[in-house]
């Protein structure tokens, strides 16, 4: 049966940029939910401090919880070797982070969208990037996973294989037993697509899973493909949500994932508006996971 993380959307700024909340402070409150475990975010800014990692896994699993996946953002699309073989380093130093907080997941990325990338050279440089940190973390026990994600909060450009062809033909260069797929099905609109298609060509590879919504704030799906697809920066007509409120079918996603048999973790990215939507959204799930994986 799949388990309930959370991941602090709302607390980005304050957690990695401004200092103005502490990560104790987190988990704390994330540990007041009806969870199980808590995703990690590797650009914390108390984990500068190696010595915080034992630390906050001991707090985290004195309140019954553990920390199942690292949030990590390496960038493996830059053309240039010297900056991909410090991002692989980079890695490789996120991939001793989660070993240390007892993770099983360690998240990884494409890369950002830089104008002047090819197609198939960005997807030759991270998949190449991304065998070079396998070993590494197959050694640790730890499972890479690579999402389908819009854009890193703190990159200039989108992600290279933010749409769904890129994607697709990026999973099916990487064949390892330590490589998985962390689908996120709001990422997919943010591409101007179907986030049932994109799980329909990866589910058999999705091992966890971000649960989030997305409303549009004004217009039309047709309007955000035509003028937000791929654009730099945030897409202006969506906004986060209440899981179960917004544009993803909770009920065909789970129900193709439970035909692949899937049972990991699938981390919570709400609450944006306060607590209380996070809590409205663990109970969305909760019901979920029941009425699809019942005991």
């Amino acid at each position: 049966m799949p388990q309930l993380a959370a991941f602090p959307k709302a607390f980005m700024q304050a957690l990695c940029k401004d200092g103005s909340m502490k990560v104790s402070e987190w988990i704390e409150l994330a540990c007041q939910l009806e969870i199980q475990g808590l995703e990690w975010y590797a650009g914390f800014l108390e984990m500068s401090e190696r010595s915080n990692w034992s630390l906050f896994r001991e707090q985290v699993e004195s309140h019954g919880r553990v920390i199942p996946m690292v949030c990590c953002s390496p960038d493996f699309t830059h053309t240039d070797a010297d900056f991909r073989n410090q991002q692989i380093e980079k890695q490789k130093n996120w991939i001793d982070m989660a070993h240390i907080l007892g993770a099983s997941y360690c998240r990884v990325l494409s890369g950002q969208k830089r104008p002047e990338l090819g197609i198939e050279q960005g997807i030759e440089l991270a998949a190449d990037s991304i065998k070079k940190c396998l070993p590494y973390a197959q050694d640790k026990g730890i499972t890479l996973i690579i999402e389908n994600h819009y854009k890193d909060d703190f990159w200039e450009y989108p992600e290279f294989a933010q749409e769904m062809d890129i994607f697709c033909r990026l999973v099916e260069r990487i064949d390892h037993p330590n490589f998985g797929v962390n689908y996120d099905p709001s990422n997919t609109y943010l591409a101007g697509e179907d986030p049932l298609d994109l799980l329909k060509r990866v589910s058999h590879r999705v091992v966890t899973m971000h649960a989030s919504d997305r409303y549009l704030a004004e217009g039309t799906l047709e309007d955000l493909r035509r003028e937000e697809g791929g654009a730099v920066g945030y897409a202006k007509r969506l906004r986060h949500g209440e899981i179960g409120q917004g544009l993803n079918d909770y009920d065909a996603i789970f129900t193709e994932l439970k035909r692949v048999g899937f049972d990991g973790w699938i981390s919570i990215e709400d609450g944006v508006d306060g607590m209380e939507q996070l809590e409205r959204s663990v109970q969305f799930l909760q019901k979920k996971i029941a009425q699809y994986w019942p005991t």
